[in-house]
């Protein structure tokens, strides 16, 4: 799916057409029927403006104008990415306090911060409001009329999945317009996930293949998604199933993995593609590129978010004799001893931008007085430009972009692609106790990046599968989902989310060479509690229908 010029140009109309209005909108379930909504559905092209406004939520659940734009922050409730900001309220102050959990885990506060329960049902309100007005109102053709309920059914499901993955219950609303109430009881998970399979199924059915598509919503699309969506709801014979309509669509694998997020190729199945010429574009380079980026040293952005330690050690020597040990740069003390940066594998170099990397024909200073810089994250409250541990982020900045100036980037955003896909497999094949079909998929995301592989059973072969979702997808919004739907978050790291801090390297120059001391970059230990599998309902829920109640866990 492309992000055409069509929905940008067009969205102030098409949002007045399907009645937008204030930010609690989604409360008011009441179907519109207005004229506008009549000229809007009635045909082909009219309607798919209004198909494409609705596309747009699924970038906002993206956003990658926020510093906050890591798949909704989480990659920093992890090991893998920290965030600088050390200063109340500011922009990245909030991943690291959910974090630590504590007192601060209100109910208000992680649906706030957390939640989306309003964004996604005023997404679900238009999205059956346009179902219903298509069947009402439309006079396309049978097939267009097929086609674009596919698209909205496709949508509908990816926002109960949003909704499902974070509550569990969830009020179920279909087109049937007549049938809306404002008291309206939760319906139980797997009455969610039944909903959610249903519309993936008749999306899959009865979209188009990818050539004939034209930068729409496919059967790929749809087959890829179901494999994610089955996933979590443990339904693993539909996640095989789905991945193999998935390749025999022809998606696959490209031999260099830094490639696959310019966007346009085999592996891509679902992405946003921006220009600048139509302003359509995103911030993504002005918060996360290297301090030295800016062309002067009182930059208020870059570097928001930077890979830890812990992520760095997780990537294996690149001629496959296995994880480095990195034991001795664990010292307070430091060491002049230079870290095994460019022996690692091809995913590291894709993705973590190291002292001595290259990039934009020079060379990173992410050190003490560097051009890319250095400060303490405790110390500094706001780093503006610098990093806290050492490194910066490669994987989705692009080294082409020359001005660094918000809202200016235009690099696609990857959304689903076929890596991922044969992840879900690996791991769905491993329920199943198909260890054959699971070591395949894992021998065939490796291969790809030159790493040897034995197949493997038993924890052996769990062990594996974590492993390469975990550096496949490094900050790519995967890992906190993951480990919490695996139902281990709670556990002591490195198996969960509690118990440890995460790290850096505080670099200084010594000579011709330098020292590298191990750092924390947070002040306590992380902390995930029980509660938090599953996410609070918002006030506005609770105080607008009389049928549900908070959950015994928030209460």
């Amino acid at each position: 799916m492309k992000y055409i010029k069509n929905l940008i140009l067009t969205v102030s109309g098409i949002a007045v057409a399907m009645g937008v209005s204030s930010c609690n909108s989604f409360l008011d379930m009441t179907p519109t029927d207005s004229v506008s909504d009549k000229m809007l559905w009635k045909t082909s092209a009219n309607a798919e403006y209004g198909v494409n406004y609705i596309y747009s939520y699924i970038l906002d659940m993206a956003d990658a104008n926020s510093g906050q734009c890591m798949a909704g922050m989480t990659d920093a409730l992890t090991d893998q990415l920290k965030y600088g900001s050390y200063n109340f309220n500011a922009l990245c102050y909030i991943p690291s306090e959910i974090a630590y959990g504590g007192s601060v885990l209100t109910a208000n506060y992680v649906s706030t911060y957390l939640g989306n329960w309003g964004t996604m049902y005023s997404a679900i309100r238009k999205t059956n409001q346009g179902l219903n007005y298509l069947e009402k109102y439309g006079e396309m053709s049978g097939e267009d009329k097929t086609r674009l309920s596919a698209e909205l059914r496709f949508m509908r499901a990816w926002f109960y999945f949003d909704l499902v993955k974070r509550y569990k219950d969830v009020i179920i609303y279909d087109e049937d317009l007549s049938a809306i109430t404002a008291n309206k009881a939760l319906s139980t998970e797997e009455e969610g996930w039944n909903f959610i399979e249903s519309d993936l199924e008749f999306a899959a059915a009865n979209l188009p293949e990818k050539e004939k598509a034209n930068g729409r919503l496919n059967k790929g699309t749809a087959y890829a998604f179901m494999t994610r969506a089955m996933l979590y709801a443990k339904r693993y014979d539909k996640v095989v199933a789905a991945a193999d309509k998935v390749k025999e669509l022809g998606y696959s694998l490209i031999s260099n993995y830094a490639d696959v997020f310019n966007g346009n190729n085999s592996e891509v199945i679902l992405e946003y593609v921006f220009n600048y010429s139509d302003n359509v574009t995103h911030s993504f380079d002005y918060y996360y590129s290297p301090g030295g980026d800016y062309t002067t040293k009182d930059a208020s952005g870059g570097g928001f978010g930077t890979p830890t330690q812990e992520i760095v050690e997780s990537y294996e020597y690149a001629d496959g004799s296995g994880l480095p040990d990195w034991s001795p740069w664990h010292t307070a003390e430091g060491t002049d001893q230079n870290p095994p940066y460019e022996l690692l594998e091809p995913r590291f170099q894709a993705s973590v931008l190291y002292n001595g990397a290259k990039w934009k024909g020079r060379t990173i200073e992410p050190f003490v007085g560097g051009d890319d810089g250095w400060c303490q994250w405790n110390v500094v409250k706001e780093p503006k430009g610098k990093t806290t541990t050492g490194y910066y982020l490669r994987k989705g900045v692009d080294e082409t972009h020359d001005v660094i100036a918000r809202h200016e980037s235009t690099q696609p955003l990857v959304i689903i692609r076929y890596a991922e896909v044969l992840l879900n497999r690996a791991e769905a094949c491993y329920r199943l106790n198909d260890a054959a079909g699971a070591n395949a998929a894992v021998k065939e995301i490796r291969a790809r990046v030159g790493l040897p592989y034995a197949d493997k059973a038993g924890d052996n072969l769990w062990k594996a599968i974590r492993q390469e979702r975990k550096v496949e997808l490094a900050f790519e919004g995967f890992s906190y989902w993951d480990l919490r739907r695996w139902g281990v978050a709670p556990n002591n790291y490195p198996d969960g989310l509690s118990g440890y801090q995460v790290h850096g390297l505080k670099i200084e120059s010594a000579g011709s060479g330098f020292i590298y001391t191990y750092v924390s970059v947070d002040d306590k230990d992380r902390n995930y509690p029980e509660k938090m599998n599953r996410f609070p309902l918002q006030d506005s829920e609770l105080s607008s229908n009389n049928a549900v109640e908070q959950f015994p866990e928030w209460k």
